[in-house]
């Protein structure tokens, strides 16, 4: 984490440096999980999320983008709509702590030295570091899911958005990012990723499946620097 950070520091002074015009702002929402616990919903935010954003415009059609997120997820199974979860009675509470750099991706052309209006769909995906705790069923498939030790894993975004000029240097979003995982264990289903072994008594869920985490919000940028001399890189 140390090192990312040091690196999107670096990101920023060098963008500062050269006067390209940049976007930093707010992201506010909720968040949700999707996995072996409570409800199966791809998009239902239950829980607040919030952080930074930070963008470097390089061009019309591309911006590198530096996110800084925490967000609490939770499940309960009383909420599924599948009977066997509603029986099985397991829920838990977790918090994510996630560092993401990446490209954004315009659909169309989004020049901001052309002045306002300014508008375009995007894309945004790259590399996420997170933090989360895992998640142990104690005493047994009978028992509760408690938090114990961190997990520090990896993640692909995926994320869809839509941003429009509000001024000249105002910038508006609105996003929806699904988190891939490289983690089971969000939810305790696989705690053989805590306890590094199996142990089948207290594993349940699909384990071809890795847990996954849903941003839904909203961005306030706000831009500073000279216009942009785009370049080709």
């Amino acid at each position: 984490m140390k090192h990312l950070l040091a690196f999107a520091i670096l990101v920023i002074y060098t963008t500062l440096s050269y006067s390209q015009t940049i976007e930093v702002g707010p992201f506010i929402g909720g968040a949700n999980y999707i996995g072996d616990v409570g409800k199966s919903n791809f998009i239902y935010p239950n829980t607040l999320a919030a952080g930074a954003i930070a963008k470097w415009n390089r061009s019309p059609r591309h911006a590198f983008r530096l996110s800084l997120l925490y967000a609490e997820i939770a499940a309960d199974d009383a909420e599924s709509n599948e009977t066997r979860r509603q029986q099985r009675g397991y829920s838990f509470n977790n918090t994510v702590a996630e560092a993401s750099l990446g490209v954004e991706f315009n659909f169309w052309s989004y020049d901001l030295h052309e002045g306002v209006p300014q508008s375009t769909p995007y894309l945004y995906t790259g590399l996420t570091f997170f933090r989360a705790d895992h998640v142990y069923l104690r005493n047994g498939r009978d028992g509760n899911l408690e938090n114990e030790g961190t997990n520090w894993e990896f993640a692909i975004p995926m994320v869809l958005g839509y941003k429009e000029t509000i001024t000249e240097h105002i910038i508006g979003g609105l996003e929806i990012g699904a988190r891939y995982t490289f983690s089971d264990n969000l939810d305790g289903s696989w705690p053989s990723e805590l306890l590094g072994r199996r142990d089948p008594p207290i594993e349940f869920g699909n384990r071809n499946t890795s847990d996954w985490y849903v941003f839904t919000g909203i961005t306030l940028t706000f831009t500073f620097g000279r216009k942009p001399c785009y370049s080709r890189f």
